[in-house]
């Protein structure tokens, strides 16, 4: 009987011995992945050893105040703005009764299809002295030039009006899902004690929504420190347009490093300061119950919930969308050409690689985080998406620095031994430009096919592996097949993602390689507004897809 048992033990040994090697290979794929798409920040925090140039003397000397405090009050106006939109607008559309609540509740999503810089540039074309509302007000009221006091677009508050408009949605998405997800118990209860609405809102629903709000206003910080296309149009001297002139304008490198490296430890410091804000305290939210009981507003409440709803729709979405679709119309003879149709095909490309790029590299952290217990797994999953929660500007300092030091010592070893030169290898190609971005927007990805594996138990796991399936069949066989619209959501929302990158892509395409984002702000900056509506158009059109995929994903669970 005992050798009967141990002939029988043998197989299983040699099984649990492969598993535990495919496994091991998993760890060690998943550690090396981590560390590559970790290049770029560690260059850049690494900058912070160097020594000092002239040029970053100089510029502690007279420019750096003026970055932090323009950076710091773009951040504090923007964020009010995106809270006062977001939190009331996501309050209305998830628990007041009112004609139109379930159009605004997408509605309200629409401005997230704009970047900042498309409608910066859009409201410009109409806000400046030459444009159609001031030449309305002139001719109206026969006013001449000095006449009359009008708000000035290009300024700290006209940026921070723009970026409110396109970036509130960040807050009202995550604000409008925990209003919704709140039991409608407390609220009835809440009313039948007499309480009003507003204080309803202010004392019960705003405290448990807190940490959606937190989490949104996070991201709403995170794009503004990033922005680059907005401020640098508008002229604000910001940590962005810092980094640019150093490095292009004044030539240092190494400058624009420590500069990028201070924006990426403001980066850092939000980022912690969100989570501590969530580890402070406990909220609870019990979800028994009825979810469908709303206030019902009275006439003139009515009025100004719809009024509420309106501004935001009009003013970030359909006012520079029908300005866009003017100016398309009377330029889309000159500038939809031979050369408008090879941005269309650069954009498209880049789009399509690096999603696809994404989806395999998502996928296979996502698979070893899944079936691999080491500790280290974990830690440098999260490394590898820490990308997204850096400005592009940083990710392109921190890929062009080791890219370019390896062709320089490549170049160097190849002259010295064999007499040949072999060049820029990957500065300045496409495949760094790919590479930039495949960090960057790995976090999107990530999230989306990691939130797909978390809906298969691991139950199916252990079935699979006792009925003699290893490690890779699991994943093709049973795994890939359910997960693949969440990875088929994931290379969408990327694609949609690298089309309206602009800092990253300025700074690292490759020669005569152009993408929409760039021609778009190329030609405003040369006050080409009306020839930019076109490239300006398309990127809006396609960036409406993934709102589309947001809006039905919460709907499946609220109401």
């Amino acid at each position: 009987m005992d050798a009967l048992y141990r002939s029988n033990q043998k197989p299983r040994l040699l099984q649990n011995y492969f598993q535990q090697q495919s496994n091991l290979g998993w760890l060690i794929g998943t550690v090396i992945t981590a560390l590559v798409l970790s290049i770029p920040i560690i260059t850049v925090l690494s900058s912070v050893f160097l020594p000092s140039s002239e040029v970053w003397v100089h510029l502690k000397a007279t420019v750096l105040a003026d970055y932090a405090i323009n950076s710091v009050l773009l951040v504090l106006g923007v964020s009010i703005g995106t809270l006062l939109i977001g939190i009331s607008t996501a309050w209305l559309c998830s628990v007041c009764e009112f004609p139109g609540r379930r159009l605004f509740s997408w509605l309200l999503l629409l401005p997230l299809a704009f970047p900042p810089y498309i409608i910066a540039y859009t409201y410009t074309g109409l806000l400046d002295f030459s444009g159609p509302f001031q030449s309305f007000l002139r001719e109206a009221f026969t006013w001449n030039y000095g006449d009359y006091w009008f708000p000035e677009i290009r300024s700290l508050p006209g940026a921070v009006t723009m970026l409110s408009l396109v970036l509130y949605p960040y807050v009202y998405l995550l604000s409008r899902t925990a209003f919704s997800e709140q039991s409608a118990s407390f609220r009835e209860a809440s009313h039948i004690l007499g309480n009003s609405l507003y204080k309803t809102f202010l004392k019960a629903a705003l405290p448990l929504a807190r940490p959606a709000v937190i989490a949104g206003l996070t991201l709403v910080i995170m794009e503004t420190l990033a922005d680059y296309g907005t401020v640098h149009y508008f002229g604000i001297p910001t940590f962005t347009t810092g980094i640019f002139r150093t490095w292009f304008g004044l030539g240092d490198r190494i400058a624009a490093t420590q500069l990028a490296s201070l924006l990426l430890l403001c980066v850092f410091f939000v980022i912690i300061a969100e989570r501590y804000s969530r580890q402070a305290a406990k909220y609870q939210s019990h979800t028994n119950g009825k979810q469908n009981w709303r206030y019902s507003l009275s006439g003139h409440q009515k009025v100004l919930a719809i009024t509420i709803c309106v501004i935001p729709v009009l003013l970030g979405f359909f006012i520079p969308a029908m300005q866009l679709f003017f100016w398309a119309i009377n330029t889309a003879s000159e500038i939809i050409n031979n050369s408008f149709y090879a941005l269309v095909f650069n954009t498209l490309r880049l789009a399509l690689i690096v999603s696809i790029l994404v989806m395999i590299v998502a996928t296979f952290l996502a698979y070893g985080k899944r079936v691999s217990t080491h500790f280290i797994i974990p830690y440098s999953v999260n490394i590898s998406a820490m990308g997204y929660t850096v400005p592009g500007i940083i990710i392109a300092v921190g890929v062009l620095l080791p890219f370019a030091w390896f062709d320089n010592t490549l170049d160097a070893w190849l002259t010295k031994q064999f007499g040949i030169s072999s060049g820029l290898i990957l500065t300045g190609t496409l495949a760094a430009l790919v590479f930039a971005h495949v960090v960057r927007f790995l976090a999107i990805g990530l999230n989306s096919v990691d939130a797909s594996f978390a809906k298969i138990h691991h139950n199916i796991d252990d079935a699979a592996q006792l009925l003699g399936h290893k490690t890779f069949d699991r994943f093709f066989k049973i795994h890939l097949p359910l997960i693949r619209s969440g990875v088929l959501t994931a290379g969408l929302l990327v694609f949609v993602e690298v089309i309206k990158e602009l800092p990253a892509t300025l700074v690292m395409r490759p020669f005569n390689f152009n993408t929409l984002a760039v021609r778009t702000y190329e030609l405003a900056s040369d006050e080409r507004l009306a020839d930019a509506s076109c490239s300006a158009l398309f990127i809006v059109a396609v960036g409406i897809l993934p709102i589309l995929i947001l809006n039905r994903s919460i709907n499946r669970t609220t109401t």
